[in-house]
């Protein structure tokens, strides 16, 4: 980004104020930067528990297999999910609360015994997945703020900082170059001024002194 400026007092000032404002925000930046950081790692940590925990709940599902042939996958349905929005490092998230479910009645004499741990093991597989796709949202989220965080870190920290810096030294050796130069022009001015009423007192000396001399 192209810094644009003149060089006098105002655009100085204008300069002046820009760079204090972004010293004064970049470590508030920084900070936001090492949370996100932080809470993306953290996030994606919870992802990797929750494969793991799907991989761990799908083996259990597997060693069954023979039994899920019985079981009617059609008495279960997810009909909802409850969630809400939670700022984390300034970033709005959504959380999962609750998954809501609804059932078909069957018969407990007529269907297998193991049906009600089959509810209860499709249930935590369902909400487990679910919960999957929320924190990935999040990590995908709190990611894209981290990127752009940290462009504006690094926009601030070694473009526009450095460029508000450069633009004022160079402002300000220009002004004091000026103002050098006009002393430098005053003091010219001045002995010439000074030399001309040297030469003009002279000159009414010799004049005076050729008048008293031809008396």
């Amino acid at each position: 980004m192209a810094i644009t400026y003149q060089f006098n007092k105002t655009s100085l000032q204008s300069l002046e104020k820009n760079l204090k404002m972004r010293k004064r925000t970049l470590p508030t930046l920084q900070s936001k930067e090492s949370a996100l950081r932080l809470e993306v790692k953290r996030a994606k940590d919870e992802i990797k528990a929750l494969d793991e925990e799907v991989e761990r709940r799908i083996k259990d599902y597997d060693q069954m297999i023979t039994l899920w042939g019985e079981f009617d996958t059609t008495l279960l349905h997810v009909d909802d999910v409850k969630m809400t929005i939670k700022k984390i490092a300034g970033v709005r998230v959504p959380v999962l609360e609750e998954v809501i479910y609804s059932t078909k009645e069957f018969s407990i004499f007529s269907a297998p015994k193991w049906f009600a741990d089959g509810f209860s093991q499709l249930k935590a597989i369902a909400e487990v997945g679910i919960r999957q796709e929320f924190v990935r949202r999040k990590v995908d989220l709190l990611e894209y703020a981290r990127k752009k965080t940290t462009q504006k870190v690094n926009l601030f920290e070694k473009v526009q900082i450095p460029g508000y810096e450069d633009a004022i030294r160079k402002i300000k050796r220009f002004m004091e170059d000026e103002e050098n130069l006009s002393k430098s022009s005053q003091k010219i001015v001045k002995s010439k001024r000074e030399r001309e009423a040297q030469a003009k007192e002279a000159q009414a000396r010799l004049e005076s002194e050729g008048k008293e001399a031809a008396l």
